[in-house]
């Protein structure tokens, strides 16, 4: 049944704000703009949404559902089976969407628990935001992500790995070009898979009409990442004024994951981290959010990642990245345009999703507040979070 809306401060994910209207009908925007309704649709019921914001939902480009964020996620993730895991994955997406969150990107599961997941989604099992799989990474042998990873040397085992991959239903490909905070033995500013390794897999995927994206914290690793010609590079905690340059000339994104490094720096060792990923992350904040400024202000194309399900960045506290947004140089508005458009457009979903627009897909929520005034609006105060117009939850995130 249609639905109109009216009095709204609509925040179009476009860069514009203005009270105004939005009608939706079979799961579509079918109209919106500034002003009352117009004289067309004002048959229709009407809710007035003064005081109260209308955004488009938000998309995560960087999650790991089948991780609770518990301080050892690597102890978790080898104890589960396939089934816990599968059921933790559910309940973990479930959280996303209470919060504002209706496309997510996941970056790496295991066991084909992702592609499960949206197969009991698509059959009305669960409740979870779009999905946007990878299913397992790839990294070299040893690398980081070994454990949950496929591991593959050189182009052509790489190409396999990703043509295996994109044949179980993968949506992305995502490489692993240095070495990571969390994985024992591998330090963050080593490179890992080289230049060619990325690249086969890269082609493979844009072959496919999919895209990729390198976990890249190193200067020489981001560097490997973007000449392969990956679409994002996720984290890039340790990028100088050469890497930045390279991702604005050839339009490569920077998903920061913010979230991710502040918080094992915040709970340490005393909350039960490994002390090794305590040490990796305190080595890199800094230079991660002085990498970010500078990033921002050149120009380099951005969408928000959380690396939910890492230590104590918990499902359900997606929209701390914005805030973090803010903090580091971004107006509150940059932020939710990083979070809806920006991220609708690295997935190649922007046709459909991203922004409050005449026949785009419905995916919006519903915020008492107005969360340009304060971004932290945004943490406790989102109403109602729809997908396709179909109402996904109602009342605070839990």
């Amino acid at each position: 049944m249609p639905r109109a809306y009216s009095n709204a401060l609509i925040v179009d994910g476009l860069g514009q704000a203005y009270e105004g209207h939005m009608v939706v009908a079979e799961g579509r925007i079918d109209a919106v703009g500034p002003g009352p309704l117009p004289s067309s649709h004002r048959s229709l019921p009407v809710e007035d949404l003064a005081g109260k914001a209308v955004m488009p939902g938000m998309i995560d480009c960087h999650v790991h559902l089948r991780s609770d964020g518990l301080a050892d996620t690597r102890a978790q993730t080898s104890a589960d089976s396939v089934g816990v895991a599968t059921l933790r994955s559910a309940r973990n997406a479930q959280r996303t969407l209470e919060c504002g969150v209706t496309t997510v990107r996941d970056c790496g599961s295991q066991y084909g628990v992702d592609f499960a997941l949206r197969q009991a989604a698509r059959q009305g099992l669960c409740k979870t935001p779009r999905l946007f799989l990878c299913g397992c990474m790839i990294c070299m042998t040893g690398g980081h992500g070994w454990a949950s990873g496929i591991e593959a040397d050189g182009p052509d085992e790489v190409r396999r790995a990703a043509r295996r991959l994109l044949k179980e239903g993968a949506d992305h490909i995502k490489l692993v070009a240095s070495g990571g905070i969390l994985s024992p033995g591998t330090e963050i500013g080593a490179a890992q898979l080289t230049t060619e390794e990325m690249k086969a897999a890269v082609d493979e995927a844009h072959a496919a009409g999919k895209t990729a994206c390198a976990h890249a914290h190193g200067t020489a690793a981001i560097k490997n990442a973007i000449r392969a010609g990956v679409d994002s590079i996720e984290h890039g905690y340790l990028i100088d004024d050469e890497g930045i340059q390279m991702m604005v000339d050839r339009g490569t994104y920077l998903v920061a994951t913010s979230t991710a490094v502040r918080n094992v720096v915040r709970h340490g060792i005393e909350a039960g981290i490994p002390a090794d990923v305590v040490r990796k992350a305190q080595s890199a904040i800094d230079r991660h959010i002085s990498g970010f400024r500078r990033a921002h202000r050149a120009g380099v194309p951005m969408a928000m990642g959380t690396d939910s399900g890492v230590p104590f960045t918990r499902h359900g506290n997606n929209l701390d990245e914005l805030l973090y947004f803010v903090e580091m140089g971004m107006t509150p508005m940059e932020a939710i345009c990083t979070a809806t458009r920006q991220g609708a457009r690295l997935l190649r979903m922007d046709d459909r999703i991203g922004s409050l627009e005449a026949g785009k897909l419905a995916d919006y929520v519903i915020v008492d507040g107005n969360p340009l005034e304060d971004i932290a609006t945004l943490k406790d105060r989102i109403e109602r979070v729809y997908i396709e117009g179909v109402q996904m939850h109602h009342g605070p995130a839990r």
